[in-house]
Protein backbone atom coordinates (compact mmCIF):
# COMPACT_ATOMS: atom_id res chain seq x y z
CA UNK A 1 0.00 0.00 0.00
CA UNK A 2 1.51 3.28 -0.95
CA UNK A 3 1.23 5.92 1.46
CA UNK A 4 0.05 9.29 0.81
CA UNK A 5 0.95 12.38 2.39
CA UNK A 6 -2.09 12.72 4.09
CA UNK A 7 -1.75 9.67 5.78
CA UNK A 8 1.69 10.51 6.81
CA UNK A 9 0.17 13.80 8.52
CA UNK A 10 -2.37 11.80 9.90
CA UNK A 11 -0.04 10.14 12.01
CA UNK A 12 1.99 12.75 13.44
CA UNK A 13 2.01 12.92 16.93
CA UNK A 14 1.76 16.58 19.70
CA UNK A 15 5.60 16.70 19.89
CA UNK A 16 6.01 16.34 16.60
CA UNK A 17 4.37 19.88 15.84
CA UNK A 18 7.49 20.90 18.14
CA UNK A 19 10.19 19.36 16.49
CA UNK A 20 12.47 21.37 13.86
CA UNK A 21 15.47 20.58 11.86
CA UNK A 22 17.85 21.78 14.56
CA UNK A 23 17.12 18.77 16.62
CA UNK A 24 15.53 20.71 19.77
CA UNK A 25 14.16 19.12 21.82
CA UNK A 26 9.96 19.25 22.62
CA UNK A 27 10.71 21.14 25.94
CA UNK A 28 12.91 23.73 24.46
CA UNK A 29 10.79 24.02 21.20
CA UNK A 30 7.73 24.54 24.11
CA UNK A 31 9.80 26.74 26.00
CA UNK A 32 10.44 29.34 23.27
CA UNK A 33 6.78 29.55 22.24
CA UNK A 34 5.35 30.16 25.97
CA UNK A 35 8.32 32.64 25.76
CA UNK A 36 7.76 34.66 22.74
CA UNK A 37 3.81 34.31 24.05
CA UNK A 38 4.49 36.36 26.76
CA UNK A 39 6.50 38.57 24.90
CA UNK A 40 3.80 39.17 22.02
CA UNK A 41 0.93 38.93 25.26
CA UNK A 42 3.20 41.83 27.06
CA UNK A 43 2.95 44.44 23.87
CA UNK A 44 -0.76 43.46 22.90
CA UNK A 45 -1.56 44.97 26.53
CA UNK A 46 -1.12 48.15 25.83
CA UNK A 47 -3.47 47.66 22.54
CA UNK A 48 -6.12 45.93 23.68
CA UNK A 49 -6.31 48.24 26.84
CA UNK A 50 -7.15 51.35 24.28
CA UNK A 51 -9.54 49.30 23.14
CA UNK A 52 -11.03 48.93 26.33
CA UNK A 53 -10.70 52.72 27.50
CA UNK A 54 -12.52 53.73 23.61
CA UNK A 55 -15.92 51.61 24.84
CA UNK A 56 -15.81 52.45 28.60
CA UNK A 57 -18.34 54.69 30.10
CA UNK A 58 -17.49 58.17 31.54
CA UNK A 59 -17.58 56.71 35.05
CA UNK A 60 -15.56 53.57 34.23
CA UNK A 61 -12.72 55.69 32.59
CA UNK A 62 -12.94 57.73 36.26
CA UNK A 63 -12.52 54.72 38.59
CA UNK A 64 -9.18 53.95 40.45
CA UNK A 65 -8.19 51.97 40.55
CA UNK A 66 -8.60 51.30 36.68
CA UNK A 67 -10.18 48.49 35.33
CA UNK A 68 -8.95 46.50 32.10
CA UNK A 69 -11.83 45.31 30.54
CA UNK A 70 -14.80 47.25 30.42
CA UNK A 71 -17.95 46.28 32.24
CA UNK A 72 -20.44 48.27 30.35
CA UNK A 73 -19.83 48.77 26.92
CA UNK A 74 -21.14 51.90 24.65
CA UNK A 75 -20.31 53.53 21.25
CA UNK A 76 -21.82 57.30 23.49
CA UNK A 77 -17.86 58.41 22.50
CA UNK A 78 -18.21 58.45 19.14
CA UNK A 79 -21.22 59.43 18.33
CA UNK A 80 -19.93 62.71 20.65
CA UNK A 81 -17.18 63.13 18.13
CA UNK A 82 -20.16 63.27 15.38
CA UNK A 83 -22.24 65.52 17.65
CA UNK A 84 -19.16 67.59 18.13
CA UNK A 85 -18.40 67.90 14.42
CA UNK A 86 -21.69 68.90 13.58
CA UNK A 87 -21.04 72.01 15.87
CA UNK A 88 -17.68 73.00 14.03
CA UNK A 89 -17.86 76.01 11.26
CA UNK A 90 -15.64 73.43 8.77
CA UNK A 91 -17.54 70.78 8.27
CA UNK A 92 -16.18 66.99 8.71
CA UNK A 93 -15.33 66.53 4.75
CA UNK A 94 -13.57 69.21 4.46
CA UNK A 95 -11.14 67.61 6.89
CA UNK A 96 -11.63 64.02 5.41
CA UNK A 97 -10.44 65.95 2.14
CA UNK A 98 -7.66 67.73 3.47
CA UNK A 99 -6.33 64.38 4.95
CA UNK A 100 -6.52 62.55 1.64
CA UNK A 101 -4.79 65.26 -0.32
CA UNK A 102 -1.88 65.32 2.59
CA UNK A 103 -1.72 61.16 2.35
CA UNK A 104 -2.30 60.57 -1.51
CA UNK A 105 0.17 63.74 -2.58
CA UNK A 106 2.70 63.08 -0.09
CA UNK A 107 3.36 59.65 -0.12
CA UNK A 108 3.05 59.68 -4.16
CA UNK A 109 5.20 62.92 -4.18
CA UNK A 110 8.06 60.64 -1.77
CA UNK A 111 8.05 57.12 -3.35
CA UNK A 112 7.97 58.64 -6.93
CA UNK A 113 11.33 61.30 -5.90
CA UNK A 114 12.67 59.33 -3.61
CA UNK A 115 12.91 56.53 -6.88
CA UNK A 116 14.20 58.73 -9.05
CA UNK A 117 17.06 59.88 -6.59
CA UNK A 118 17.91 56.33 -5.99
CA UNK A 119 18.35 54.81 -9.20
CA UNK A 120 21.37 57.40 -10.14
CA UNK A 121 22.87 56.97 -6.65
CA UNK A 122 22.45 52.87 -6.78
CA UNK A 123 23.86 52.18 -10.46
CA UNK A 124 25.92 54.78 -11.30
CA UNK A 125 29.52 56.30 -10.97
CA UNK A 126 30.28 59.72 -11.02
CA UNK A 127 32.30 62.68 -8.91
CA UNK A 128 31.12 62.99 -5.47
CA UNK A 129 29.04 59.76 -5.18
CA UNK A 130 30.15 58.13 -1.99
CA UNK A 131 30.33 61.68 -0.18
CA UNK A 132 26.26 61.98 -1.07
CA UNK A 133 25.71 58.39 0.30
CA UNK A 134 27.88 59.62 3.67
CA UNK A 135 25.93 62.15 3.61
CA UNK A 136 22.20 60.93 2.87
CA UNK A 137 23.46 58.18 6.24
CA UNK A 138 24.35 60.95 8.16
CA UNK A 139 20.55 62.87 8.13
CA UNK A 140 19.06 59.81 9.09
CA UNK A 141 20.80 60.36 12.62
CA UNK A 142 19.05 64.01 12.71
CA UNK A 143 15.66 64.13 14.12
CA UNK A 144 12.67 65.75 12.20
CA UNK A 145 12.91 68.35 15.19
CA UNK A 146 16.04 69.12 14.72
CA UNK A 147 15.45 70.53 11.15
CA UNK A 148 11.94 72.11 12.03
CA UNK A 149 12.88 75.57 12.19
CA UNK A 150 15.00 75.29 8.81
CA UNK A 151 12.04 73.57 7.42
CA UNK A 152 9.88 76.77 8.58
CA UNK A 153 12.27 79.47 7.13
CA UNK A 154 12.43 77.67 4.17
CA UNK A 155 8.69 77.60 3.40
CA UNK A 156 8.23 81.01 4.84
CA UNK A 157 11.15 82.79 2.23
CA UNK A 158 8.61 80.50 -0.36
CA UNK A 159 5.47 82.09 0.65
CA UNK A 160 4.13 78.93 1.54
CA UNK A 161 3.22 79.06 5.22
CA UNK A 162 -0.21 78.27 5.75
CA UNK A 163 -0.95 76.26 2.46
CA UNK A 164 -0.98 72.73 1.69
CA UNK A 165 2.42 73.05 0.46
CA UNK A 166 3.40 73.85 4.28
CA UNK A 167 2.60 69.83 4.71
CA UNK A 168 3.25 68.38 1.25
CA UNK A 169 6.78 69.59 -0.05
CA UNK A 170 8.60 68.65 2.89
CA UNK A 171 7.34 65.31 2.91
CA UNK A 172 9.12 64.88 -0.70
CA UNK A 173 12.23 64.86 1.25
CA UNK A 174 12.80 61.90 2.80
CA UNK A 175 15.72 60.53 4.04
CA UNK A 176 14.48 57.60 4.80
CA UNK A 177 12.69 56.92 1.64
CA UNK A 178 16.02 57.65 -0.70
CA UNK A 179 18.36 56.00 1.83
CA UNK A 180 15.50 52.40 0.90
CA UNK A 181 14.87 53.12 -2.22
CA UNK A 182 18.68 53.35 -2.88
CA UNK A 183 19.14 49.99 -0.91
CA UNK A 184 16.69 48.11 -2.44
CA UNK A 185 17.90 49.15 -6.28
CA UNK A 186 21.57 48.41 -5.30
CA UNK A 187 19.91 44.59 -4.94
CA UNK A 188 18.77 44.65 -8.66
CA UNK A 189 21.91 43.27 -11.36
CA UNK A 190 23.30 44.90 -13.35
CA UNK A 191 23.03 42.43 -15.83
CA UNK A 192 19.64 43.45 -16.71
CA UNK A 193 20.35 47.04 -17.09
CA UNK A 194 22.81 46.35 -19.68
CA UNK A 195 20.96 44.01 -21.75
CA UNK A 196 18.05 46.82 -21.55
CA UNK A 197 20.78 48.97 -22.95
CA UNK A 198 22.35 46.92 -25.38
CA UNK A 199 18.13 46.19 -26.93
CA UNK A 200 18.32 50.43 -27.21
CA UNK A 201 16.19 51.10 -24.13
CA UNK A 202 16.83 54.90 -22.57
CA UNK A 203 17.54 55.42 -19.23
CA UNK A 204 14.29 56.44 -18.86
CA UNK A 205 12.88 53.37 -19.93
CA UNK A 206 14.78 51.13 -18.07
CA UNK A 207 14.06 53.23 -15.37
CA UNK A 208 10.02 52.71 -15.15
CA UNK A 209 10.34 49.49 -17.19
CA UNK A 210 13.34 47.71 -15.33
CA UNK A 211 14.11 49.21 -11.95
CA UNK A 212 10.60 50.24 -10.73
CA UNK A 213 8.82 47.11 -11.32
CA UNK A 214 11.46 44.68 -9.46
CA UNK A 215 11.40 47.31 -6.40
CA UNK A 216 7.95 47.05 -5.62
CA UNK A 217 8.93 45.32 -2.43
CA UNK A 218 10.37 48.63 -1.30
CA UNK A 219 7.88 50.94 -2.62
CA UNK A 220 4.77 49.23 -0.76
CA UNK A 221 7.24 49.32 2.36
CA UNK A 222 8.31 53.02 2.03
CA UNK A 223 4.49 53.44 1.33
CA UNK A 224 3.29 51.99 5.02
CA UNK A 225 6.08 54.21 6.52
CA UNK A 226 5.40 57.67 4.55
CA UNK A 227 1.38 56.89 5.52
CA UNK A 228 2.42 56.45 9.10
CA UNK A 229 3.93 59.11 9.26
CA UNK A 230 1.51 61.34 6.91
CA UNK A 231 -1.55 60.46 8.89
CA UNK A 232 -0.32 61.40 11.89
CA UNK A 233 0.46 65.33 10.45
CA UNK A 234 -1.83 68.13 12.28
CA UNK A 235 0.26 71.14 10.68
CA UNK A 236 0.32 72.44 13.68
CA UNK A 237 2.95 75.22 13.39
CA UNK A 238 2.62 75.53 9.74
CA UNK A 239 -1.12 75.53 8.84
CA UNK A 240 -3.35 78.12 10.65
CA UNK A 241 -6.22 78.06 8.38
CA UNK A 242 -8.92 75.93 9.96
CA UNK A 243 -10.26 74.80 6.38
CA UNK A 244 -6.70 73.73 5.80
CA UNK A 245 -6.59 71.73 8.93
CA UNK A 246 -6.53 67.36 8.27
CA UNK A 247 -8.96 64.81 10.62
CA UNK A 248 -5.98 64.28 13.19
CA UNK A 249 -5.69 68.48 13.62
CA UNK A 250 -9.37 68.59 13.78
CA UNK A 251 -10.17 65.76 15.77
CA UNK A 252 -7.74 66.80 18.48
CA UNK A 253 -9.40 69.90 19.02
CA UNK A 254 -12.32 68.71 19.45
CA UNK A 255 -11.32 65.70 21.84
CA UNK A 256 -8.98 67.96 24.36
CA UNK A 257 -11.82 71.09 24.16
CA UNK A 258 -12.72 70.01 28.10
CA UNK A 259 -10.51 68.44 29.98
CA UNK A 260 -11.97 65.51 32.14
CA UNK A 261 -15.37 66.25 30.55
CA UNK A 262 -13.75 64.78 27.13
CA UNK A 263 -11.95 61.65 28.43
CA UNK A 264 -13.96 59.65 26.96
CA UNK A 265 -13.76 60.88 23.58
CA UNK A 266 -9.78 61.20 24.14
CA UNK A 267 -9.93 57.52 24.31
CA UNK A 268 -12.42 57.10 21.05
CA UNK A 269 -10.01 58.97 19.13
CA UNK A 270 -6.72 57.57 19.86
CA UNK A 271 -8.74 54.08 18.77
CA UNK A 272 -9.39 55.89 15.46
CA UNK A 273 -6.03 57.22 14.88
CA UNK A 274 -4.71 53.83 15.78
CA UNK A 275 -6.72 52.16 13.69
CA UNK A 276 -6.14 53.38 10.43
CA UNK A 277 -2.12 53.05 9.90
CA UNK A 278 -2.43 49.31 11.59
CA UNK A 279 -5.56 48.41 9.15
CA UNK A 280 -3.47 49.79 5.87
CA UNK A 281 -0.60 47.85 7.65
CA UNK A 282 -1.94 44.66 8.04
CA UNK A 283 -3.24 44.47 4.42
CA UNK A 284 -0.36 44.89 2.76
CA UNK A 285 2.07 43.20 5.16
CA UNK A 286 2.38 40.72 2.98
CA UNK A 287 4.34 42.24 0.21
CA UNK A 288 6.74 44.09 2.49
CA UNK A 289 8.09 40.28 3.01
CA UNK A 290 8.92 40.27 -0.52
CA UNK A 291 12.30 41.79 -0.33
CA UNK A 292 14.47 39.76 -2.37
CA UNK A 293 13.47 39.75 -5.57
CA UNK A 294 16.61 39.07 -7.55
CA UNK A 295 16.97 35.81 -5.39
CA UNK A 296 18.89 33.22 -7.22
CA UNK A 297 20.46 35.50 -10.11
CA UNK A 298 24.20 35.89 -10.51
CA UNK A 299 26.23 38.80 -12.36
Amino acid sequence: MIKTKSSFRSRRSFKDYFRTKKGRSFGGNLALIIALSLFAGFFLFPVVFMVMNAFKPLYELMRFPPTFFVRDPTIEHFLSLGVLFNNTLVPLGRYIFNSLLFLIVGTLGQILFGSMAAYPLAKFEFFGEKTLNRLIILALMFSPAVTAVHNFLILANLGMIDTYWAVILPSFASTIGLFLMRNFMQQIPNSLIEAAQIDGASEYRTFWTIIIPNVKPGMITLFIMTFQAMWGVTGGGLIFTESLKPLPAAIGQIASGVSIARAGEMAAVSLIMFLIPVTVFIIMQSNVLETMTTSGMKE
